[in-house]
């Protein structure tokens, strides 16, 4: 896989079937190795192990409704409170980031209400707070760090 914009680190594969999977510590599971889901995997890696971040705050690949279609969100962090603090959008290192990348993870936000929002394919990452009252995103040049 190709090296990517993030700290090293070591993970867990395992190869069935021709297929090679990594560890997913959050999923607890294998998952199929893909360009996106390996962005994905050192994106939990630096959001707990740079960022702080608790892995019992933090849910990989789930499903939300949006106007009656299903979609799956790649990293969510929750607040203590339950609420949402962070929404991160991974992508493969092939993919630009682009504004249809920003529309999307907006999209996913006008249900989610999340403080911050993290956009990454591996090699670029973007990072905005969410300013709800005014209806805009103030970019920043990181996500803060977990504070409880």
């Amino acid at each position: 896989m190709q090296a990517l914009n993030f700290p090293k680190y070591t993970f867990r594969f395992k190869n069935k079937e021709n297929k090679v999977s990594i560890f997913d510590p959050i999923r607890k599971k294998f998952v199929v190795l893909q360009p996106e889901e390996w962005v994905r995997q050192h994106c939990v890696q630096y959001l707990v192990n740079v960022k702080g971040y608790p892995k019992s705050l933090i849910n990989v690949e789930k499903e939300l409704t949006i106007n009656s279609l299903k979609k799956r969100y790649d990293i969510v962090i929750f607040k203590s409170d339950g609420n949402i603090h962070l929404i991160v959008e991974c992508k493969s290192p092939k993919i630009i980031i682009n504004q249809e990348t920003f529309d999307q993870i907006a999209r996913y936000n006008l249900k989610l209400n999340a403080s911050y929002l993290m956009v990454t394919n591996g090699l670029n990452h973007y990072y905005c707070q969410t300013d709800l009252k005014n209806e805009r995103y103030l970019f920043l040049k990181e996500i803060p760090d977990y504070n409880p």
